[in-house]
């Protein structure tokens, strides 16, 4: 199996770019509160340099190949809304993690987070041909764990103590995964919620 990296995906709603440089200003743009929408999404939490490191680092683990990453433009406007990646790339066991996602707060509870998992579901399974796909969040993060379930992704535990938060204290994290023989039941779900 080749290479995983981002390529240019779109569906009625949504379409994905691969990151780059030429994206900041947007990204930018689309952050209106940086402290609630980063506390979940540690690799996007702006530093002393905003969101400039978090996209200069982003775009370092893409050219070696660990991390797959997209910005999200909604079709309907023309407006990047968020960014979303393939991380923890395995290509030779045939799987990787979608992760690092986050959509700016005037478009949660739209149709763009559940247009961008179809996108970047359907293309591990349906383009690159992957057996699995897992999705992970911080145990706190209710509303993100619903928003999985509702996915149709399986619950597969928690890693205690997995990793550390911007203020030092543990994470554990929940784990969640779908396989390619229960994709098309999930995206049967991504699409029933999209009508």
């Amino acid at each position: 199996m080749s290479i995983i990296a981002a390529v240019p995906l779109a569906n009625a709603w949504i379409e994905l770019e691969p990151l780059s440089s030429a994206h900041l200003g947007d990204l930018e743009a689309a952050v209106s509160e940086p402290d609630e929408l980063f506390r979940w999404v540690s690799a996007w939490r702006p530093g002393p340099d905003g969101l400039a490191g978090a996209l200069d680092r982003a775009l370092a683990m893409a050219a070696h190949g660990d991390l797959a990453p997209w910005v999200i433009r909604r079709r309907a406007d023309g407006r990047v809304v968020g960014a979303t990646s393939y991380l923890d790339i395995d290509a030779g066991n045939r799987r990787v993690e979608v992760g690092a996602t986050w959509i700016g707060p005037a478009w949660w509870r739209t149709e763009v987070n559940t247009a961008t998992k179809l996108l970047v579901i359907g293309h591990a399974f349906e383009t690159l041909g992957l057996e699995r796909v897992a999705l992970k969040t911080d145990h706190l993060n209710v509303r993100s764990q619903r928003a999985i379930e509702r996915l149709g992704a399986r619950r597969e535990g928690v890693l205690r103590h997995h990793m550390r938060r911007a203020d030092g204290s543990w994470r554990d994290t929940v784990y969640y995964s779908i396989l390619s023989a229960e994709w098309p039941r999930v995206r049967e779900t991504l699409l029933t919620a999209l009508q």
